[in-house]
């Protein structure tokens, strides 16, 4: 695979009116790779889409596919001449055609429709449905027969815009799968919208989180979980809790479940206020602790268990154990801190370092979800 880049969005803004809902949104996706936008309803990733498909004009930036410049502000290629392919929420299949004249609609002048016709719908697992119509099919059929339809042109690039939303959640989950298996299989490019991690981290290479039409991180799934570069992207990614704390040196945090140990230097100065994000898989079960923590809710996941702990000074946590040991409700269990990659913030309305810490805390970061 080519590290050259097949998609550059650079300082984009646009929007409606005078409204502008995407704000200096810069990234780049290589060819091969499959990008996700991810964020809370309003937050511009539809806008963003559509206008790499040329749906929304740009008021300043620039849109590059390979070495063609598709929008720039006062000018917008055509969506017919983008090698762009586009899946929407509804499938917009048409109704009074067959699965197989659906595929062949975007190519019905290419003399080897019927041969491509039919590898997209083996590609698809559709093979023996060629002959039905869209209402004789599932919902998950015709997601796939959409799919087909929008690779069958062979487009540059694949946008999705919230494909999976019309499906109950485990077709959903192996739907996604099975759309990155197809599109890695064709070595196609595509941007996906969702607002759905588990979906975002299924399908995806890079995922950029979007908060007020601004881009907070663009990264691999791994590094937006154990890297968040703003507090924003640390609460909206996974579960967590902040917890108050006081920077004892550049690698060691003071809290109230302790000094916490880290693998890094945080470039706040030491003594800050800070806050310390702990996700239910840094909190483990430690008979043998001191620390001891108040069941107060749990939610049985089948391999594990989430427990809802409430510290001795009222805040509480949440925690992640295997299911197999089953702790009840109301059981003071100990606990510790396995959180060695810890990821630091200075604290919001944070004292000046050095300063007393008020009582510490634990709460969320508002993340508009």
């Amino acid at each position: 695979m080519s590290d050259q880049p097949l998609l550059n969005l650079r300082s984009l803004d646009c929007g409606y009116g005078n409204q502008r809902i995407v704000q200096s949104l810069s990234l780049h996706l290589n060819r091969g790779d499959i990008g996700c936008l991810l964020g809370p309803s309003g937050c511009g990733k539809t806008t963003t889409l559509r206008a790499i498909a040329g749906f929304e004009h740009l008021s300043a930036g620039e849109i590059q596919l390979g070495d063609t410049v598709l929008s720039r502000a006062g000018y917008t290629l055509a969506p017919e001449k983008r090698r762009i392919g586009m899946v929407f929420q509804d499938y917009a299949l048409f109704p009074h055609l067959t699965v197989a004249d659906n595929i062949a609609f975007g190519i019905r002048k290419h003399p080897e429709m019927s041969r491509i016709v039919g590898e997209m719908l083996e590609l698809v697992n559709l093979s023996s449905l060629g002959k039905r119509y869209p209402h004789e099919l599932s919902g998950g059929q015709q997601q796939r027969v959409a799919l087909a339809r929008a690779l069958a042109p062979e487009p540059e690039l694949l946008l999705l815009d919230e494909p999976f939303s019309n499906l109950d959640v485990d077709l959903r989950r192996r739907l996604s799968h099975e759309v990155r298996e197809i599109l890695k299989a064709r070595g196609t490019s595509a941007i996906l919208v969702t607002h759905d991690q588990e979906e975002a981290f299924a399908v995806s290479d890079q995922i950029g989180v979007l908060k007020d039409g601004c881009l907070e991180q663009w990264d691999t799934p791994f590094n937006l979980y154990h890297e968040p570069l703003t507090p924003f992207v640390a609460s909206f990614i996974g579960q967590g809790y902040f917890i108050r704390g006081q920077l004892i040196d550049r690698e060691t945090v003071q809290t109230e479940l302790g000094v916490i140990h880290g693998d890094r230097a945080y470039i706040m100065p030491e003594g800050s206020s800070v806050d310390v994000l702990l996700r239910p898989d840094d909190i483990v079960y430690s008979p043998q602790s001191d620390l001891k923590a108040l069941i107060v809710g749990k939610t049985f996941l089948g391999a594990s268990t989430l427990y809802r702990l409430q510290l001795p000074t009222g805040n509480q946590l949440e925690g992640i154990f295997p299911s197999h040991t089953d702790y009840p409700t109301g059981q003071q269990i100990g606990i510790a801190i396995a959180a060695d990659h810890l990821v630091v913030f200075p604290a919001q309305g944070s004292v000046a370092a050095h300063e007393t810490l008020p009582k510490a805390g634990v709460r969320r970061y508002s993340s508009g979800h």
